[in-house]
C-alpha cells in the first residue's frame, strides 16, 4: 500500500511539474520575440561587384507562340519582363507543347519527322529560357533520338540571366491594362508548372532553396492582395503587426518561396544538357536571313531582347535593373521586399530595387548605388545587432 501510495504521489507530483514547466514555456514564447533577425552590413566597402542588366519587357506579357518562316516552324518564347528565372520551366513548358497541338502545327512537326529519321530541333539562346526548353526537349523527344542544337553568341556565366537576382516570384512581367485573357492563362499555367519544376530541383546540386521573406508595409492597404502568380504558390504566409520584430514596419506580409542562384543553377543546367547529348554552336545569329540557313527544320527562339532586331518585335523593350552585391553573410537567412529588395545568396547580399524603362545603358549608376545603398541601410536601423 505504501508502495502503491508513494508512487501515486510521485505520479501526481511529476503531473503537476510538468504542467507548470509546459505553462512557463509557454509564457515565454509568449512575449519573446517570433524571430530574429541578423542584420545585413550595408556598407559602401563591403560592395564586392555591381552589375547591371535588362530585362526584356512587354506591356502584353511574354510570348509563347507558334509561326511559319519558310519550311521553318518557328516557335517563340521571349518577354519575361523581370521573371525569366521564374517562368522559365513554365513557358519552356507551354512552348515545347506546341509541337502537339491539333491542326497544321501537328501535321508540319510530323512531315519533319518522317523526312528526317532523327528529330532535330534548334533552340536560340542559352540563358535560362534556351536551357530550360533545350532541357525539355531531351526529356520528352530523347527516346526518339531527337538532337538539340543550342545557337547563342554568350554562354553562362556571360548571358542576362546570370545577372538575375533568382528569387521566384513573377513579377515586372506586364502591364495588367495590356494583357488579354489568352495570356492570362498562359501566365498562371506557367507560373504553377514553373513553380512544381523548381520545388523538384531543391537542394545544393542546382543552388535551389526555400526561403523565408518579408514584404514590408507602412500601410496595410495590399497586405491582403493575392501574390503573384497565386497565394497558393507561397506556403506558410502570414501578417505581422508587431514593427518592434519585423524591420519597425507597423505592417509586415510573411510567407515562403523558393531562391535560386543563377550561377550555379545555369552552370547545371549547361551540365545537363551536356550529357544528355546537347550540341552549343557559339554563334550570334545577326538577321533573319542567317537564321532561315540553319539546318534545323524546327526552332525555338528564347532570345530574350533580342527578338526586338531578330524578329522585328517592338513592343519588346528593356528595363533597366542595378544590383549592389555585398559580402556573403551566412546568417543571413530570410529575404524582405519594399522599396528595394535583399537576397542572401552564397555568392554574396543581392541589393537591388531600380526599373528603368526603355533605358539600354549597361552602366552602373552612382546615384542609383546611393539610392540602392541607402534604402536598405534605412531598413537595418530597425534590425538589433544581436
Amino acid at each position: 500500500m505504501n508502495a502503491q501510495f508513494n508512487r501515486r504521489n510521485f505520479l501526481q507530483g511529476l503531473a503537476a511539474t510538468t504542467a507548470l514547466t509546459v505553462a512557463a514555456r509557454a509564457h515565454a514564447f509568449a512575449i519573446a520575440p517570433d524571430r530574429h533577425f541578423a542584420p545585413v552590413n550595408v556598407a559602401a566597402d563591403r560592395v564586392i561587384r555591381e552589375v547591371v542588366g535588362l530585362r526584356p519587357y512587354r506591356d502584353g506579357g511574354f510570348v509563347v507562340a507558334a509561326a511559319r518562316a519558310g519550311d521553318k516552324l518557328i516557335i517563340h518564347n521571349y518577354g519575361h519582363g523581370g521573371a525569366g528565372v521564374t517562368l522559365s520551366w513554365g513557358t519552356a513548358a507551354l512552348a515545347v507543347d506546341l509541337l502537339s497541338a491539333p491542326g497544321a502545327l501537328e501535321t508540319s512537326l510530323m512531315q519533319h519527322t518522317r523526312r528526317a529519321v532523327t528529330p532535330h530541333f534548334a533552340v536560340l539562346g542559352a540563358g535560362v529560357n534556351g536551357l530550360s526548353t533545350a532541357r525539355l526537349l531531351q526529356r520528352r523527344y530523347g527516346n526518339a533520338g531527337a538532337v538539340v542544337t543550342i545557337y547563342a553568341k554568350d554562354l553562362p556565366p556571360n548571358t542576362t540571366s546570370n545577372i538575375a537576382g533568382g528569387f521566384w516570384s513573377p513579377t515586372s512581367v506586364y502591364d495588367e491594362a495590356a494583357i488579354s485573357p489568352q495570356f492570362r492563362s498562359q501566365f498562371h499555367q506557367a507560373c504553377h508548372t514553373s513553380n512544381r519544376a523548381f520545388q523538384l530541383l531543391a537542394g545544393p546540386e542546382y543552388a535551389v532553396r526555400w526561403i523565408e521573406t518579408y514584404e514590408l508595409g507602412r500601410t496595410e492597404a495590399g497586405m491582403n492582395r493575392e501574390l503573384p502568380g497565386g497565394n497558393d504558390l507561397y506556403p506558410a504566409s502570414d501578417i505581422h503587426r508587431e514593427p518592434k520584430v519585423y524591420f519597425g514596419f507597423p505592417f509586415v506580409r510573411h510567407y515562403s518561396t523558393m531562391l535560386i542562384e543563377p550561377q550555379t543553377y545555369l552552370n547545371a543546367l549547361l551540365r545537363d544538357f551536356y550529357i544528355a547529348g546537347g550540341k552549343v554552336v557559339v554563334r550570334e545569329l545577326r538577321d533573319r536571313r542567317e537564321l532561315m540557313r540553319l539546318p534545323e527544320r524546327v526552332v525555338f527562339n528564347c532570345t530574350g531582347l533580342g527578338a526586338r532586331a531578330l524578329f522585328d518585335d517592338k513592343k519588346l523593350g528593356p528595363v533597366r535593373g542595378q544590383l549592389e552585391i555585398l559580402i556573403p553573410q551566412p546568417e543571413v537567412d530570410y529575404c524582405y521586399l519594399s522599396a528595394g529588395y535583399m537576397f542572401p545568396r552564397h555568392d554574396g547580399i543581392v541589393l537591388g530595387g531600380t526599373f528603368d524603362h526603355d533605358d539600354w545603358s549597361l552602366e552602373p549608376r552612382a546615384d542609383q548605388r546611393d539610392w540602392i545603398l541607402g534604402t536598405h541601410k534605412e531598413v537595418m536601423k530597425s534590425v538589433p545587432s544581436a
